[in-house]
């Protein structure tokens, strides 16, 4: 696999891009939706919640965190989760404008 050029793309088509990757895994989509139901942030219930292995589950939230979906503080000894406010409107906005964009055209394909 080649190297993806992505100064080529603009802002806003890397930033869709680097946000689906992070939400390409059924894991830490069930790992948002877990984060979102609590309605507080998340530190170890997710090893019981998912059925997934402590580091599996770290694995997901770096992606999550990398991405900026999520962000997370030290209490203690131990990392809690919670979803980015300000970043998750971001991301609303800027996927309900990719997807309005789209005009159904008659008689294509």
């Amino acid at each position: 696999m080649g190297i993806t050029k992505s100064e080529i793309f603009n802002r806003q088509q890397n930033r869709l891009a680097t946000v689906l990757k992070a939400l390409a895994h059924p894991a830490r989509i069930a790992i948002l939706q877990h984060i979102i139901k609590a309605e507080a942030c998340i530190c170890n219930d997710l090893v019981e919640e998912l059925g997934l292995a402590q580091a599996t589950i770290s694995q997901h939230l770096r992606e999550l965190k990398n991405a900026g979906i999520i962000k997370g503080s030290i209490e203690g000894t131990r990392v809690c989760y919670c979803i980015d406010e300000k970043v998750w409107v971001q991301i609303s906005n800027e996927f309900s404008g990719f997807f309005a964009s789209f005009t159904p055209v008659k008689n294509c394909c």
